[in-house]
Order: C-alpha cells, then structure tokens, then sequence
C-alpha cells in the first residue's frame, strides 16, 4: 500500500473538513426538519425565465456564450453587473475593478490567496462566518476574534483588541465582516459603527473585507446601515457579493470589487486556478438582470423570508423564552439561539437528529476554543412555513430535556 500522506502539500495538509457537514451527515436518510443549511427557498428560483434565457443566450449568442472569456468576466456583463450594484447602492469607485468568480466563496478564496500570507494576523467575527475561517486557517493566518453583539461587530472591542496587537508589536493585515444580516447571527451593523471600523481601518492601516450576500434581503428600515464599499473614502473596502441568493445558486457566480491593484491580483491567482469563470452562466445572469430578473426574484422572496422569520420568531417566543434568548434579524437567512446555562449544543446535536431537527452547533463559528457551546445557528430560508413551529417545537423539547438532565432547568 502506499503512503498517500507523504506526498500531500504543506498547504492541504492544513486543510480540514467541515465539521459542520460532517455533522450533516448524520441526517442522511431521514425525515429531518433541517435548519442548518442556509439555502434559498426553491420557490424563488425563476426557472421558466432562465430556461428561456439560456435558450436564448445558447441560440443568439452561442459563439461568444459558448467560448472561452478573459479571466476577470465577459467585459459586457462586468458593466452590467457593475450598473446593477450602483442601483443597488453599492458604489464602485473610478480606481475600482470587478472580477467575476465561481461564487462569493471563490471570490473570499482567491482574495485571501492574493493577499493573505502565513502568519498574518487577520481579524474576524466571532461569532462568525465558518468558511471564511476555514480559508484563513488553511492559508495559515493567525485569527484574532471581534466580538459582536447583537449589533453586529463591536468596535470598541476591535479597537480595544487593535491597542492590545499595537502595543505587541503586531501589525494586523486585515479585518473581515459580514455587517448586513450576517451569518451566522442574522445582525446588521448600524451606520454609526460601521463609521467607527472604517476609521479604525484608517488609523492602523487595514484592509477590510466586506462579505455581503444577504443586504438585497432586509425587511424593514429599523437599522440604517450604508455598504462599507460605499462609505469608503480611501480605498480599503474589499467587496464580495453573489447570485447564489438573489437569482440561483446553481449558475455558481459571484463576484469581487475592490482598489485594481488589489483585484489585478486576485485576477492572477484566478488565472492559475480556473482560468475565467463559466462564460455561459456570465451571459445568462446579464440577460436576468437586463430583464428584471434579479430584481423580481429578489422582491418575491423578501416577502416570503420576512413571513419565515416571523414565524420563527413567533415560535421562539411561544416555545424557549423561559431559558433562552436569541437575535431579531432585518434580513438574511438566520437567527442566533443562545441557551442560558452551561448546555452543550452540539452534544446534544445526536438527540436533536434522532427526534427529527437539526441545527448547526454555534461553537463552529468561533475561533476561541471551547467557546460558543450554550449556542445554535437555525436558518428559516429553507423549509417550508408549516415546519417552522413543528421544528422549533421539537428543538424546544429536546433543549428542555438536555437542560433537565444536566440540572439547568
């Protein structure tokens, strides 16, 4: 037999896989009512119109659509895409550059690679986002964790933690966010913090990555909030955006937006990877959105995720106020549980599987050891609206007896 291991590169061998899906697994084959996965509604997806765009795009089109591309996107379709996120409010500055990507993940990816080097100090949320975690460990960075809050991240912890790296000596690279509806915890930052980091950035000289594939669904007005892209004045703001919300996950799209001497660069590292991004799903995305496509299937299901989070809600409250508290999202996909008392979630992930609910255990999404047990991410995007209650009130049931058992109750 021979002795894979040994041949395997420095790189990968940090590489580890998601517990998180590991976990997952676990519900294969049953009936499961599953808030762990944040995956659009299947309702959304406008299929009759991407069936007739395809046709389209593969008939009229087929001699451009069906070719190879230039790596950073069809030149057509970046300024498509870059008049829609104008629209959107997102502003794309003269000194700015798109690269269109094989989803947002691709874009933090290759973004990371072009920037990030092993030992490089990069700040990041915690709670947060797992698979950008998982791309800084694996490229060998030193995570130093922000604490958020019910507000998203804190600045005045980041400034505190800022202070603490100065005054060592060390000098971090960048800070990653995702402020508007973040996952996991479903907070948006307010404007006034969001003021607060990019002056922090300025003062100590950071990059800052903006994760940003939930702001297209916010519910209500009761954060104002501005994209950190359009707010920056001096050129730091990384953007990452996606279809994979707003039209369908399968085209695999998304992009990045930033200073071109920074996206020059993540361009190279694309070249090596995957040369360019399909040129097919490029074309297709452009005619949705010259169509209206975009616009429409992000309107139909602001209104039906604004009725599963409030049915969530309304649930939460009917069935764990007693001894748990959670957070209270404008937008997105999710919501943050956190159990009062020393209960470990994702011990109690097996029993929760076996009584037919699944979640994702919180402490995935922190970088400090041991931290997080007491919480849960649920995503409401998925199921059906009379599963919701049926889910959080066998969560409910299996928390109560957890805490029972272990003498919290």
């Amino acid at each position: 037999m021979v002795e894979y291991s040994k041949f395997f590169s420095e790189l990968t061998r940090r590489f580890r896989a998601s517990d998180v899906r590991e976990l997952l697994k676990m519900t294969e084959g049953r009936r499961i009512i599953s808030f762990a996965g944040g995956l659009p509604d299947p309702r959304v997806f406008p299929k009759t119109e991407i069936g007739e765009i395809a046709n389209m795009v593969a008939r009229e089109l087929g001699e451009k659509a069906l070719q190879y591309s230039p790596t950073p996107g069809v030149g057509e379709f970046r300024g498509v895409l870059k008049g829609f996120l104008e629209r959107s409010r997102v502003r794309i500055g003269e000194g700015d550059e798109i690269v269109v990507t094989s989803g947002s993940q691709e874009a933090l990816f290759l973004a990371s690679m072009a920037l990030v080097s092993p030992g490089d100090v990069v700040l990041i949320e915690e709670p947060g986002y797992l698979a950008a975690i998982n791309v800084f460990k694996a490229l060998g960075a030193r995570l130093v964790p922000v604490r958020v809050d019910d507000e998203g991240l804190d600045p005045e912890h980041l400034a505190e933690v800022l202070r603490m790296l100065d005054g060592e000596g060390v000098k971090p690279k960048l800070v990653y966010t995702n402020p508007t509806s973040n996952n996991p915890s479903g907070t948006t930052m307010p404007i006034d913090r969001r003021r607060e980091v990019l002056e922090l950035a300025s003062r100590y000289d950071l990059l800052v990555f903006e994760d940003d594939p939930y702001s297209f669904f916010t519910f209500d007005d009761s954060v104002r909030f501005e994209h950190l892209k359009t707010m920056d004045k001096e050129g730091r703001v990384v953007y990452f955006g996606t279809f994979s919300k707003i039209l369908t996950p399968g085209l695999r799209l998304g992009w990045v937006a930033g200073p071109s001497e920074i996206v020059s660069r993540v361009e190279l590292v694309k070249q090596i990877v995957d040369l360019h991004t399909s040129t097919l799903d490029q074309y297709i995305a452009m005619e949705a959105i010259r169509r209206g496509v975009v616009e429409r299937v992000i309107e139909k299901a602001k209104i039906l995720y604004r009725k599963k989070r409030d049915l969530m809600l309304s649930a939460l409250d009917e069935t764990m106020s007693d001894f748990a508290n959670w957070t209270r999202p404008i937008g997105g996909f999710f919501i943050f549980l956190r159990i009062s008392g020393g209960i470990d979630m994702r011990s109690l992930f097996p029993k929760a599987v076996e009584r037919g609910v699944a979640y994702v255990p919180g402490d995935a999404f922190y970088v400090t050891p041991g931290a997080g047990r007491n919480t849960a991410r649920l995503s409401y995007s998925f199921n059906r609206e009379e599963e919701i209650f049926e889910g959080v009130r066998l969560l409910s049931e299996v928390i109560k007896e957890g805490l029972a058992s272990s003498g919290k109750a």
